[in-house]
């Protein structure tokens, strides 16, 4: 938790955590499927119940958080949540029914099957991403801007992307104009880079995802757009 206590302290409204599962269907705030890379445990966590996992420390210190804890700890700040295995995704819904949360998060994944059933349990109000092949439609209505027919209806309220894959650039002005013709916000990750951030605020993209909060709420202050 300390990291997200960073952030909400620095001032911002809006984080982002993935979450998994253990065998046991408890949902947690964690990054890695293993507990091997940062904790004093080893493992992968869905395939060990949430009594062995609630032993694991962070760097040797704090423990695991728990996503309905991150829920109800800030109850004002907007999560964007990333679902990294199946087994996360009906935990997922029971959380933000249970916590009545769905006005306030964005679920996004790099599978389009488990977002598509996160979204159909929790009704088209769920603010959802395009995942990676959404986001590539995208990309290519942006460049032939016929295609933009097939976006008739869409559900989705984001495009959370980086800025270039697999050798082939994203994000440039000629997507984010395309993404706002349709009402699609634009979200790019990870960028730690203030002159990366400065080009890409100065293109319109409607968030910023990074490492680096300070350095995000420096460049954001020094445009006048911190609030």
């Amino acid at each position: 938790m300390p990291a997200f206590q960073h952030a909400v302290d620095l001032g911002y409204q809006f984080i982002e955590t993935d979450v998994h599962a253990t065998r046991d269907g408890v949902l947690l705030a964690f990054h890695d499927e293993e507990l091997d890379r940062v904790t004093d445990k080893t493992g992968r966590i869905d395939e060990l119940d949430y009594a062995e996992v609630a032993e694991a420390r962070i760097d040797g210190r704090e423990p695991i958080p728990l996503f309905a804890d991150l829920l109800a700890a800030w109850p004002y700040v907007r999560i964007n949540i990333d679902p990294k295995l199946d087994n996360a995704a009906e935990p997922l819904v029971k959380a933000l029914r249970d916590a009545n949360a769905l006005h306030r998060v964005c679920v996004t994944s790099f599978s389009g099957q488990r977002t598509k059933w996160i979204r159909e349990e929790l009704g088209p109000d769920l603010c959802t991403g395009l995942g990676p092949m959404g986001a590539l439609r995208l990309r290519l209505s942006s460049l032939f801007k016929p295609l933009g027919g097939s976006w008739r209806g869409t559900v989705e309220g984001c495009a959370q992307v980086p800025v270039q894959q697999n050798g082939m650039r994203l994000v440039d002005q000629g997507l984010v104009d395309r993404a706002h013709e349709l009402d699609i916000q634009v979200h790019v990750w990870t960028i730690d880079d203030p002159e990366e951030m400065n080009r890409l605020i100065d293109l319109g993209v409607d968030g910023l995802m990074t490492d680096q909060p300070e350095i995000l709420k420096s460049v954001l202050e020094n445009r006048g757009k911190w609030r």
